[in-house]
This record gives structure tokens, C-alpha cells and sequence, in this order.
């Protein structure tokens, strides 16, 4: 049987709902989603299987008007994404609109001459539905897109659509991954991004800008119950007033934030999990090589 395969890449403004669409391209929940922008900080992929066709998604972190060096490596990230990609689907938040950082990624496209699809999410948050193809006319006066497709991904309303669609655009190829595997990031990546996740819900303002979690210690056992997971993970912060906010009232914020993060891992991992939440104090994490390496970004000097 003849077989295809080729790579994605997911790219927009900061909370346009990258993460969600590629969570529902593949049907499961491996990228972190939260209602603040630039949540994602690194390249995840994802793994979608049609009939004969191998759809590996890049998610890459949100493109905005970065200054600093890690926000200008997230950016860099994102676009080091779409290079290496066969077709780039670019997703604007239609109740958003065309903003400035949605304009200034598809004046990028067009110069960089990649073959892309337009995809317009949130379309269930938008009152005026007649606004929708006059979003799609402002963005096809900007770039040629090959096709556009209007999504509730959230909802998982039109994925199927676009999962079809790419599907038929890959090259031949033989499947890159094994046909019931979602992601090529590890679970310990996996389980550091569920509890940075679970940071974002609860801490408020830009708090959670400024803090990274690592993957400290994994212990993996089998029981009558099935696999258990021991796992110790590093909260780390820049200032030490932050880790006592995160830490909460005798310990009430990171005892919460670990209890939903290890409910999440375990039905992610499918594991019982043990999670134990530290807090460190790292001032300049943001300026350190090895803060890169971890986040999956490259270092510049």
C-alpha cells in the first residue's frame, strides 16, 4: 500500500489557538493551552494518521514582536518550524482579526514564499458571522493562501476538514512514527508542561512568564494497579518574592497547582502518579545556555 508522510507546521499571533487545534488534530492533549498568550515556548509535535497519510504537526510558540534574547529564540523557534515544513498553516483568532503581529507573520510568508493554508479559529466567539469572509478577503489580499478553512477548535467543529486536506498534500514517504504514537516529546517534557500549564491557571499577571519547570527525577514501577510514577519536578523563579506566591499560604498555591497537575499527568501518561513540587529561586534563568537547551530552544550569544 502506497504511503505518505511529511511535516506541518502550526504557526501564529500569540493565542490564536495553535495548541488547541493541533489537541484536536490529534485527539488527545500533549501541547499547553491556557487563556494567556506565548504559553507554548518550544516546538511540540504531534502525530495524526489518515488512511494512508502521516501528518507530524510542528506547534510552534506564538509569533509576536519579540525584544528580549528567549522570546526572540521563541520566535525563532516558530519560524524554524515553518522552514522545515512541507505546507504551514497559519491560524488567526477570527474574533481577533487581522491584527498587527497576524500582518506582520503573513508579510513574512509571502516573503519567504511558503506554501500555506489559511485557518480561521474561534469562529463560535464571533457575533457577526458576516465578518468571517471579509477577515478571509483582508488576509488573501496579503498572501495567496491554497485553501482556508474556518474552525471552533475547542470544540473540535471543522479539524476533520483540515486533517483530510493535509493528509492529501503530503509527500510519499514512509510513516516517520509508529501508527499509535501522538508525540515525539518525552513524558518527562510532557509532565514539566502540564505542571507549567497548571502554573499559568493559577498564578496571576506575568507571574508565570518568569518561571520554567524541569523534570527533576522519574521513577517508573508496575503494581497490581498497573505503572506508577514517582516524579519530582523544580519550579523555578527569578525572585524570591515570586517563589512565595507560588508557594502560597503554608504551602496552599503549590499544593494546589501539584494536586491538578498530577491528576493530568496520570490520565496523559496513564499512570498512577506521585508528584512532588520544589520551588527554586534562579535569578537570570532567561540569560543561562542550559534554561534554552531545557525549553527546547536554541541559544545565541
Amino acid at each position: 500500500m502506497d504511503s505518505y508522510c511529511g511535516y506541518v507546521a502550526l504557526i501564529g499571533a500569540p493565542n490564536a489557538g495553535k495548541s488547541t487545534l493541533l489537541n484536536a488534530l490529534i485527539g488527545n492533549r500533549i501541547s499547553i493551552v491556557t487563556a494567556k498568550p506565548q504559553t507554548t515556548r518550544s516546538r511540540i509535535r504531534g502525530i495524526a494518521n489518515t488512511d494512508k497519510a502521516q501528518v507530524v504537526f510542528i506547534d510552534t510558540p506564538g509569533i509576536f514582536e519579540a525584544k528580549p534574547k528567549f522570546e526572540k529564540a521563541m520566535v525563532d523557534a516558530a519560524w524554524s518550524g515553518a522552514d522545515e515544513a512541507e505546507i504551514t498553516v497559519l491560524v488567526v483568532d477570527a474574533n481577533r482579526g487581522l491584527d498587527d503581529d497576524t500582518r506582520r507573520i503573513a508579510d513574512s510568508l509571502r516573503a519567504r514564499g511558503k506554501r500555506a493554508i489559511l485557518v480561521l479559529n474561534k469562529i463560535d466567539k464571533v457575533e457577526e458571522k458576516i465578518r468571517l469572509p471579509e477577515l478571509a478577503k483582508l488576509l488573501y489580499d496579503i498572501y495567496d493562501f491554497e485553501r482556508s478553512f474556518m474552525v471552533a477548535a475547542e470544540r473540535g467543529d471543522g479539524v476533520a476538514d483540515i486533517l483530510t486536506y493535509l493528509g492529501a498534500q503530503m509527500p510519499p514517504s514512509p510513516w516517520l512514527y509508529p501508527e499509535d504514537e501522538l508525540t515525539d516529546a518525552s513524558e518527562r517534557i510532557i509532565a514539566a508542561e502540564i505542571t507549567r500549564e497548571q502554573c499559568f491557571l493559577r498564578l496571576h499577571a506575568e507571574l508565570p512568564y518568569g518561571l520554567m519547570v524541569e523534570t527533576e527525577k522519574w521513577e517508573e514501577k508496575n503494581d497490581k494497579k498497573g505503572r506508577v510514577l514517582r516524579i519530582n519536578q523544580i519550579i523555578i523563579t527569578q525572585q524570591e518574592s515570586h517563589k512565595k506566591i507560588i508557594l502560597g499560604k503554608s504551602g496552599a498555591m503549590l499544593k494546589a497547582i501539584g494536586s491538578a497537575a498530577r491528576r493530568k499527568i496520570g490520565g496523559a501518561l496513564g499512570a498512577t502518579v506521585h508528584l512532588f513540587l520544589f520551588v527554586k529561586v534562579q535569578e537570570g534563568w532567561k540569560d543561562d545556555p542550559q534554561s534554552y537547551k531545557t525549553a527546547g530552544l536554541e541559544y545565541k550569544q
